[in-house]
């Protein structure tokens, strides 16, 4: 019987586990009672666990049955949920008010779990599997600071891999490529500073509204006209704050802010200093003054070629080789970035979508779909089993 097979008699208990996460959801760093959940199911394995990295992560060591190689494979799931009311209205929805497992993170955890179960059973290779349960990938880099903690240091993989649900493809496939998978996702805020005054008597005021709108429409020439065709950037404006309940106030300033995203790093340098650039020049031609705030947000996903080859060819075992497409890189972000910045690796999506119209991603709709949950883990157990093959 396939490790595919064995592994779909056994769902019912993995989406007991996953159902569990999805009722108690908790935000970036805060996943204090997912962690202690995650930590008694590998204890209760027999599973060797580390605990108190970037606050709540859990990292589960399994040692093959010979123990004689020095190799080892880092296989990552992340912990937290979103600040977002769910309206599933399904029987195991969110207890937490305000907080719900909006991307799947709750499947995720799950996954690795039956995998982590399942090779702490067989052991059936030579090396050490690590399976790393993250925090805060939701905006909080819990990756980033747990390579800065000295991830690589304590626990020395060879390459590590990640996965992520998405219900935009077909149940059952799975979609990967070389290079980038995901953007960069920076952010900028814009204060406008200008001279506020009545509303009739216009020229005796610098309208930072005026400047402002100016600064959006200018904002958008950017990407149109100095990046090149064949390089994808967004530059997106998502807040624009300003005014009073007084319409007769020309208001003394304006906040503006956004995200910009894009797959190179010498592109992501080029559109911080050009959007620095507009807007002090646009500023400067109204006689307004600005400040800029900008935050970088996480670096590109970029799957190294010869992890994501071998981690394609595990996937065509699982679901068949017409079953894993090509994947077109999205603008999303995620912080597995920050792992293979450090290491080789590479980066899959599980095609969990069971029509067209389902909710997407952050949707407060949205519910992960436990019948995908035997293909993932089953594709952890592979991947780790054929990483780390016994000699002869």
């Amino acid at each position: 019987m396939s490790v595919l097979e064995t592994l779909k008699g056994q769902n019912k208990e993995f989406s007991t586990w996953r159902r569990h996460i999805h009722q108690h959801p908790e935000t970036a760093f805060e996943e204090v009672q997912t962690s202690d959940y995650v930590a008694g199911l590998l204890e209760s394995w027999g599973v060797e666990i580390h605990r108190g990295m970037a606050k709540t992560a859990v990292v589960g060591v399994i040692k093959g049955k010979a123990g004689n190689s020095n190799r080892a494979v880092g296989l990552r799931a992340d912990l937290d949920a979103l600040n977002i009311l769910e309206e599933t209205n399904v029987a195991h929805c969110s207890k937490h008010e305000g907080k719900m497992h909006a991307c799947g993170h709750d499947g995720h955890t799950a996954m690795l779990l039956a995998a982590v179960r399942h090779l702490a059973e067989t052991r059936d290779f030579d090396g050490t599997v690590y399976a790393i349960f993250q925090p805060a990938e939701e905006g909080g880099g819990g990756g980033d600071v747990m390579v800065k903690e000295g991830f690589f240091d304590q626990f020395p993989c060879e390459a590590v891999f990640g996965m992520h649900n998405w219900p935009y493809l077909p149940e059952g496939t799975m979609s990967i490529c070389a290079g980038p998978m995901t953007a960069s996702t920076d952010t900028f805020e814009v204060k406008v500073l200008g001279k506020g005054g009545h509303a009739a008597f216009p020229h005796t005021t610098i309208d930072a509204i005026l400047c402002a709108s100016q600064i959006v429409s200018a904002l958008q020439h950017i990407v149109s006209r100095t990046v090149d065709p064949a390089d994808a950037a967004v530059i997106s404006v998502c807040k624009f704050q300003a005014g009073t309940k007084s319409l007769n106030v020309v208001p003394e300033a304006v906040e503006l802010g956004g995200t910009v995203r894009t797959f190179k790093p010498e592109l992501r340098a080029k559109l911080e200093a050009q959007l620095r650039h507009v807007v002090k020049s646009v500023a400067d031609a109204f006689g307004a003054t600005v400040e800029v705030t900008w935050h970088a947000g996480y670096p590109s996903v970029v799957n190294t070629e010869k992890e994501t080859e071998f981690a394609r060819t595990v996937a065509q075992e699982i679901v068949g080789a017409d079953k894993v497409v090509p994947f077109t890189p999205t603008m999303g972000g995620e912080d597995f970035a920050y792992f293979l910045q450090a290491r080789p690796g590479a980066y899959i999506a599980l095609g969990q979508g069971k029509t067209d119209k389902a909710p997407g991603l952050h949707s407060p709709h949205y519910d992960f779909n436990d019948d995908v949950l035997p293909i993932g883990a089953a594709y952890w157990v592979r991947l780790a089993e054929t990483w780390l093959k016994k000699a002869g």
